[in-house]
Parts: structure tokens; C-alpha cells; sequence
């Protein structure tokens, strides 16, 4: 059984080719589907294609871009309330908690999908972290699992890094095809036969416990990465450092992911991935956007969620994702913060 509270809101809608089943035993997709357009446009630039050879040996910069921003949306001169203000999931297995920052809108969406087709051993989850808005998380935690399964279906299990790629990658056409504004960053993990498979395009990041050590399972993708500005300036562009934070073209402080049309030159996104072996000594596995991993270190995470997690009568993992989230806050965080874990032993 799975809960879900929304104060004050109604209620809301590799192994191998069987990595997932069309026909999902218990899904829960927590999206957002009907709310209203923003009655605010944004002009993107187009950006400008890099000079030609003659005339100047030197490259031109591209122009730096203004990422828009979304603006909290109204029907009829009245301001919508944000249904994803806070979030609280409990289910078969895991546990989810967001919160929306200062932002008018939550930017934040997530995917649990335990289950499939009886299989009570394999699951798909995932956190997506959006920007310029929410269309894009959404787009993605609606769809990237099913891309995902459709090349695996088509690959096998000894292609899955090539067919969780595709999968990502053949998402971000599908959204940009929509010609909406805004990305979103994106951290996946399959379970399947004790093998834990995570991806990340972005600085959305996945932990586990290994008998209390943290232990990280993805890079976070920014413009600061030597190598990711070396391919950005590869194909092109730049990376501008303002107030300490490196961003591509002097605006998006992030360098993979779903979306962003107007930097799509520089922004893939194509995920790394990592396997791995679930062992007995795993734990539990904290996924979550930067709106906790800006403010908490990994083994932090890891000693503040343990003690809910490990070694008590009734495990609380969900009060954990909520601890997490208010240690964040407390030291000054005013992103969105979505919090999930995964408890390891029910798979295994």
C-alpha cells in the first residue's frame, strides 16, 4: 500500500529483456497534469553558431544565454496553489519527501515503479530535478522509464548501459519535439536479479550505505568538471565563472540534461552509468536533487538517514528523507529538495 499526503490539495493523479513489464503490478508516478499555462512568455535567443575561419584566426564566444525562470501560474487573476509544495510518499520498499524552496513553483518530480509483472525483486526510480520550470522533470519521470524499456526490449541485458542511454537520449527529443522551455537533471537506478543500475545526466546524485559507509554512485555533470568543460569548449562554447559557480555560456550551472533547446549545442543528455552488485552489507540508497546535496555531504546524509533505516524495530525512512530536507534548509538552502530512499533488502 502505497500513501500519499498533499496538505491542502485534492487528490492527485540489466539484466535481461524482462528488466520491465508493460503491464506494471503497482506504479506511482506522482505527476502533475492539469495545471494551468503560464500566462508569462519568454524569449530565448537562438544561440549564435560560431565564427567562421575567414576574417580572424581566434573563434568568436557565443553569446551568453538567459535561462528563463517560471513564474508561479495564475487562472483567471488568481493565484494556483502548487500541489507539489510538499510531498510525502510511502511505499513498497521506499520512502519520498519534497519540499519547494522559494521558487513560486516546485520544480522537482519523481519515479517509483515497483513490481512489474509480479516480479517482486526488480523496481525503477527515479528523481528529476527541473529548471525554467516544471515541464521537462515532468516529461521525464513520465517517460524516460518506458524509453528506457523500450531499448532494453530491443537490445537484451548485455547492451543495458547502451539501452539506458537511448533511453535518456531518445527523451530528450521527444521533450524538445514539444518545443517547451526549461531542462531537467536526472538520476535513475534499476534493480534487477541483485544488481543495482544507476545513471545520472546532471547534479542529481545517488548514495548507498555500505554498512554505513557512504558510498557514491554518480558524478554530478557541471561545466566546473574539467572534463565536461573540455567537451563543451570542444564544441564550441564556454564556461563562465560568476560568484563562484561555473555555468555554460554564462548561464546554466549544469551540463547535462533533459532539454534546455536554446543550449542544446552544449547540454546532452547522455547519462554515465555504473553496476553494481548488491551485496549484503548494502543498506539503503539515497537519491536526491542538489537541493540537498548542495548543503549536506554524502556521509552526512548517510549518518543523519541510518539510525531510521538500519537496525530498529520500526524503520522510519520516510521521517529520514524529512531530516534530510530540514538540515538542508537550516543551513541556508532555498532550492527545491526531493529526498527518496530506497530500501536495498526488499530487492534483494
Amino acid at each position: 500500500m502505497i500513501t500519499v499526503a498533499i496538505p491542502n490539495s485534492p487528490v492527485f493523479s540489466p539484466v535481461s529483456s524482462s528488466i520491465f513489464c508493460k503491464s506494471p503490478h503497482e506504479s506511482c508516478p506522482i505527476t502533475h497534469n492539469n495545471s494551468p499555462s503560464s500566462t508569462f512568455s519568454f524569449h530565448i535567443p537562438k544561440p549564435i553558431p560560431p565564427a567562421s575561419a575567414s576574417g580572424s584566426s581566434k573563434r568568436k564566444r557565443p553569446a551568453k544565454l538567459a535561462i528563463p525562470v517560471a513564474s508561479v501560474c495564475f487562472s483567471g487573476g488568481v493565484e494556483v496553489e502548487d500541489r507539489w509544495k510538499e510531498v510525502v510518499v510511502e511505499g513498497d520498499g521506499y520512502s519520498v519527501y519534497c519540499k519547494r524552496g522559494k521558487r513560486d513553483v516546485m520544480e522537482d518530480r519523481f519515479k517509483a515503479v515497483v513490481e512489474f509483472d509480479g516480479e517482486h525483486k526488480q523496481a525503477f526510480f527515479g528523481v528529476f530535478d527541473g529548471h525554467g520550470g516544471s515541464k521537462a522533470a515532468e516529461f521525464a519521470a513520465e517517460n524516460l522509464d518506458k524509453n528506457i524499456l523500450n531499448e532494453v526490449e530491443k537490445m537484451g541485458e548485455i547492451e543495458i548501459i547502451e539501452a539506458i542511454k537511448q533511453g535518456y537520449m531518445t527523451t530528450d527529443s521527444q521533450f524538445l519535439n514539444q518545443n517547451q522551455r526549461g531542462g531537467s537533471c536526472c538520476v535513475t537506478a534499476i534493480i534487477r536479479d541483485n544488481n543495482l543500475v544507476v545513471s545520472n545526466a546532471g547534479d542529481c546524485r545517488a548514495v548507498v550505505s555500505i554498512g554505513g559507509t557512504a558510498t557514491p554512485l554518480t558524478s554530478d555533470h557541471r561545466p566546473s568538471r574539467q572534463d565536461e568543460k573540455l567537451r563543451i569548449e570542444s564544441l564550441g562554447g564556454y564556461v563562465d565563472s560568476s560568484r563562484g559557480v561555473s555555468r555554460v555560456l554564462g548561464s546554466l550551472a549544469v551540463s547535462r540534461g533533459i532539454g534546455d533547446q536554446s543550449l542544446k549545442q552544449w547540454i546532452t543528455a547522455e547519462p554515465e552509468t555504473k553496476i553494481v552488485k548488491i551485496a549484503p552489507e548494502f543498506e539503503f540508497l539515497i537519491m536526491a536533487s542538489d537541493g540537498l546535496w548542495d548543503k549536506v555531504s554524502n556521509q552526512e546524509a548517510i549518518d543523519l538517514a541510518r539510525p531510521f533505516c538500519v537496525g530498529c524495530d520500526k524503520l522510519e525512512p520516510v521521517s529520514a528523507c524529512k531530516k534530510l530536507v530540514e538540515l538542508s534548509a537550516s543551513r541556508g538552502s532555498i532550492d527545491d529538495a526531493s529526498v527518496m530512499i530506497v530500501q536495498l533488502g526488499r530487492f534483494c
